[in-house]
C-alpha cells in the first residue's frame, strides 16, 4: 500500500475499471517490479547498496510477502479497501500536519 503513483492506480482501477481491491493491488505490485528492478541495477551500477543490509531486507520482505499472502485469503474484499481508505487519509493528515 504505497503512496505514490501506485496509490492512484488502484484507486483508478477499483472506481473506474471495476477490478477488485485485491486484484487491484496485485496489479499494483506487478508494476512496482520493473521499477524495483531499475532501480536496484542503477544503484548497484553507483555502489550505493550496502550489500549485507539489503540482505537483511530481502529476507524480511520475503518473509513479509509470504505472510501478506497467506491472510490476505482470509480479509474480505471489502475490509481491505477501507484499510487501504484509511491509510491513504492518514497519510494524507499526516502530510498535511507535517512542518516540512
Amino acid at each position: 500500500m504505497g503512496f505514490g503513483g501506485g496509490s492512484v492506480l488502484i484507486i483508478f482501477l477499483t472506481s473506474f475499471m471495476n477490478i477488485s481491491q485485491k486484484e487491484a493491488q496485485g496489479i499494483n505490485l506487478f508494476f512496482f517490479i520493473p521499477c524495483a528492478l531499475y532501480s536496484v541495477l542503477r544503484y548497484r551500477k553507483e555502489k550505493l547498496i550496502d550489500k549485507k543490509l539489503a540482505t537483511t531486507f530481502v529476507i524480511c520482505g520475503l518473509i513479509g510477502v509470504v505472510a501478506g499472502y497467506i491472510i490476505i485469503n482470509f480479509i474480505p474484499g471489502n475490509l481491505l479497501r477501507k484499510t487501504f481508505g484509511g491509510f491513504l487519509i492518514l497519510m494524507g493528515v499526516r502530510d498535511l500536519l507535517s512542518k516540512k
